[in-house]
């Protein structure tokens, strides 16, 4: 567990607003970089195409034991266990407070359950709305489906593909909210957590990438929608209200 860091009383509110607001401009580039990839490039295509074996018709990964055993099965199951087992200390402090822990710690606890819970199923959720396909369901790679950005429309008569934002990449992503830890005292040290637990996520759905089940921009949302969930959680959970209801 990190170490706990000063309450942010400490820390007077712009300062804590100042440190917080590129988040927020980081935010709308990515997304509009991510919306343009997306639908002004061939990016997404020309890595699935380097996965894809013609010859055979097949993504060579798709059965490997690495991604679909352990990636898409093991480590997934584990990181379940590893936030249900958050969720649950995270309820416990709400009905029995740790008196050990201090005020950052317990807002940190409570967003990293919070993001759990939310991030996985914020991505599942919005799976359900979705038309785009996976590559493997594409006629380009040996499915039935036709390839559709996400800002056109879907031809008449083609089923929903339910696949963008990459679902399993979010399995990993909550992890994001370790971060939160290091907030608003060590920033550095808060991004450096950030970046690591976002590369994480980005390797677990690269793995799925390699199985021929997402494009690149699929993945890309499912970040940008984490960071978006584990950063507001902190804005309101780490605000002196937040702080206040959690005590």
């Amino acid at each position: 567990m990190p170490v706990p860091l000063p309450t942010s009383p400490d820390i007077p509110a712009k300062r804590r607003i100042a440190l917080l607001r590129p988040v927020e401009w980081a935010m709308l580039v990515a997304g509009l970089l991510i919306l343009w990839i997306g639908n002004n490039t061939d990016l997404d295509l020309a890595l699935a195409d380097a996965m894809f074996d013609r010859a055979h018709n097949v993504f060579p990964w798709q059965h490997a034991w690495l991604a679909e055993r352990f990636n898409h099965e093991i480590l997934k199951t584990v990181l379940q266990v590893l936030g249900f087992a958050v969720v649950g200390v995270a309820s416990w402090d709400c009905f029995k407070p740790i008196r050990r822990w201090t005020a950052a710690r317990r807002t940190g606890m409570r967003v990293l359950a919070l993001s759990a819970l939310l991030v996985p199923a914020a991505i599942s959720l919005l799976k359900r709305f979705s038309d785009s396909h996976c590559p493997w369901d594409l006629q380009r790679y040996g499915g039935d489906e036709p390839y559709v950005r996400l800002l056109e429309m879907m031809p008449a008569g083609i089923p929903s593909g339910h696949c963008l934002p990459a679902g399993h990449a979010s399995s990993a992503l909550w992890l994001l909210a370790l971060a939160v830890f290091w907030l608003p005292a060590r920033p550095r040290m808060a991004a450096a957590v950030g970046a690591l637990m976002l590369a994480f996520g980005f390797a677990v759905g690269w793995m799925q990438q390699l199985r021929g089940a997402h494009f690149l921009t699929h993945t890309l949302w499912s970040i940008w929608i984490a960071v978006l969930i584990v950063y507001l959680l902190y804005r309101i959970l780490g605000s002196r209200k937040g702080r206040a209801a959690l005590a």
